[in-house]
């Protein structure tokens, strides 16, 4: 896949499925630019972003027109449904989703200007099965979900497309405190129908291609990858 003279922004990329896609497009020859709390070690445009408190500061770094956005903050927040706070819903809305809103409008006319604009997003399994401990962040990535695919409607007339990934667990910064023991990392690959947890370079080549020009008829879908933990039984 060629990214040559394809502009991407990855909000998120220091660490992760963000920091693999970004690795995977910078060698396809994308003009990649990040955003994130952290500064990824990527020699690449970067702008400070916390999802938790958003500024467009990011708009100074990006050219006129932006061929993809990449939206990968994410939460993981489990607790029993009686236990979460109205803070704990709010904090998992805000990053995974509000977040998300906001840098779309930011950079939506960048994008149109593109002809072929791209918006990635990521949602989990647990939006899809129900899981126990998972009510914030199933509903805030639901919302995910249905903003993309309401995305991918409404802007496929100027060729905008929209598409979510939806992984099970991956072994990631993120996922850290549920893989901290080889007790807990055999346990969760258990749970899995293919045996194992999933890589962030795995999620990281279905966004790539999503991105590519080969997937341009693909909008408004959510991709399921999570070893057939969503699909079928152990």
């Amino acid at each position: 896949m060629n990214f040559e003279n394809k502009n991407i922004l990855i909000i998120g990329a220091s660490s992760g499925i963000g920091l693999s896609l970004a690795q995977s497009l910078i060698e396809a020859g994308a003009n990649l630019y990040t955003a994130s709390r952290t500064q990824p070690a990527l020699e690449v445009p970067f702008e400070p972003f916390d999802a938790q408190s958003p500024t467009n500061s990011f708009l100074n770094i990006l050219p006129e027109v932006l061929h993809g956005l990449v939206y990968c903050p994410g939460t993981i927040n489990l607790k029993p449904a009686n236990r979460l706070s109205m803070a704990d819903f709010q904090n998992d809305l805000q990053i995974n989703f509000l977040g998300l809103a906001y840098v779309f409008n930011a950079v939506l006319d960048k994008l149109k200007k593109s002809g072929n604009g791209n918006l990635i997003t990521f949602s989990t399994v647990a939006s899809k099965i129900g899981m126990p401990f998972h009510a914030s962040i199933a509903a805030s990535k639901g919302a995910v979900e249905a903003f993309t695919r309401s995305i991918a409607s409404e802007y496929a007339s100027q060729n905008i497309r929209a598409n979510c990934i939806a992984p099970s667990l991956t072994d990631s910064s993120l996922a850290k405190s549920l893989l901290s023991t080889p007790e807990k990392r055999e346990m969760s690959a258990k749970r899995h129908p293919l045996g194992r947890i999933g890589l962030p370079s795995e999620i990281a080549e279905l966004a790539k291609y999503l991105l590519s020009d080969q997937a341009s008829w693909i909008t408004g879908q959510t991709f399921q990858i999570d070893g057939g933990l969503s699909s079928i039984k152990n």
